[in-house]
């Protein structure tokens, strides 16, 4: 892992092609806030876009949720868009739907979260965007 709690160029590559579905926790219903734009490129790059934001009940064309443990279906990222001191919550939930991954966005840290997803099995990344790093592989 490097100094922003990321794994190396291939295995990034590796989780990236893997990926199918990502939740994103926090996805705004506004198209100019981060958060849209992130999961707009994922969804538009072939990822499956699950929304949590309990303030809607749809975003992008798809149901949004109140929370991770009402999806119903397999999550492989946990993509949040959300405050430091809600993440370790938000890994608790991660862990018990299954996700694969728990992704801390650019400027989200929180060392409680990394701990309760490492305890849990999760691979962590912190304080990296997903789309950047997305494209940044893309184009190497």
């Amino acid at each position: 892992m490097t100094g922003n709690d990321k794994p190396d160029d291939q295995t990034l590559r590796e989780l990236m092609a893997n990926a199918k579905t990502i939740a994103v926790v926090g996805l705004s219903t506004n198209p100019s806030k981060d958060s849209y734009r992130v999961a707009e490129y994922l969804k538009d790059h072939g990822y499956r876009i699950i929304p949590v934001n309990p303030a809607a009940k749809e975003i992008m064309g798809q149901t949004s949720y109140p929370d991770l443990a009402s999806i119903p279906d397999p999550v492989d990222v946990v993509d949040v868009f959300r405050k430091p001191e809600y993440t370790p919550a938000i890994a608790d939930g991660a862990a018990a739907i299954g996700a694969k991954i728990l992704w801390l966005q650019l400027g989200i840290r929180n060392q409680e979260a990394k701990e309760k997803a490492k305890k849990a099995g999760l691979i962590f990344i912190q304080d990296a965007c997903m789309l950047r790093e997305h494209m940044r592989l893309a184009a190497a």
